[in-house]
């Protein structure tokens, strides 16, 4: 059976379903065979994120309602065979997506996958418990903004009503040259913060902020190595965090931080 791991955050904007693609493409680059799950019923973007929204001839709702197999609503990544999407209903109706039938899909996937990444819907309504229950793990993806960790702790404490095998924080956007300066919490900070082990920390990146899907197109750079890392966490259970500030730091660090804070 694959691992299920459902990716919530208490506010939206924080990058999650950016997140959650490319986790699941590094976790295919590691030689995982994934399928990733969009649970945002009504709002869905994970299709849009991957590139595959011209692909998209069954979705979920078709798979609840008979009119498809689960095998024919799922598409496959032109770039990462091992790589699978099963698109949302773009309807705002969930009547007929209830908790029951959206946990027999995702168990049905895990029968043939490794991992089943379930992109939960942001906020803590009927969509996030629906996600949540069909998932045996939980990351909590936040910023290091109070408002968003303000939401992360809210979204902590309901997951902690689960009877999950995992909960696990994700620290985005994170700016070096802040940290450094005192200007932005520290991973460590968050972590006291809402009790709970980082599973990884992904800087920011101006230059790359407009590409969803980084693990795809972009070169090597800072966020790209980042989530290899929190993807090998994820895989094996280990903890290294990568350090934004390290750039920041010393003599050419601190050139660097002036340079930055001029543009």
């Amino acid at each position: 059976m694959g691992r299920k791991l459902v990716f919530t955050s208490g506010k939206g904007g924080v990058g999650k379903t950016t997140m959650c693609a490319n986790i699941g493409i590094a976790l295919s680059i590691l030689g995982n065979k994934v399928v990733m799950v969009d649970a945002d019923i009504g709002l869905n973007n994970l299709d849009v994120v991957m590139c595959m929204e011209n692909k998209v001839t069954y979705d979920i709702a078709d798979v609840v309602e008979g009119k498809c197999r689960l095998k024919q609503a799922l598409i496959q990544d032109a770039d990462f065979p091992s790589l699978y999407v099963l698109p949302s209903f773009h309807n705002y109706d969930t009547a007929n997506i209830t908790a029951s039938n959206f946990k027999s899909i995702t168990d049905t996937l895990s029968t043939g996958f490794d991992y089943v990444i379930i992109d939960c819907p942001a906020g803590i309504d009927s969509g996030f418990h629906r996600a949540v229950a069909a998932a045996s793990e939980a990351y909590v993806v936040t910023t290091p903004h109070i408002s968003a960790v303000r939401d992360a702790d809210k979204v902590m404490a309901l997951l902690n009503g689960y009877p999950l095998l995992n909960i696990g924080l994700i620290v985005n956007r994170v700016r070096g040259d802040m940290v450094v300066n005192g200007e932005m919490m520290t991973a460590g900070d968050i972590s006291r913060l809402l009790k709970c082990t980082p599973t990884g920390v992904v800087p920011d990146d101006d230059s790359i902020s407009i590409k969803s899907d980084i693990m795809r197109h972009t070169t090597e750079c800072e966020v790209k190595q980042a989530i290899m890392i929190l993807a090998e966490n994820i895989s094996s259970g280990k903890r290294h965090i990568y350090d934004c500030t390290n750039d920041y730091r010393g003599i050419f660090g601190k050139l660097k931080v002036k340079i930055r804070k001029m543009f």
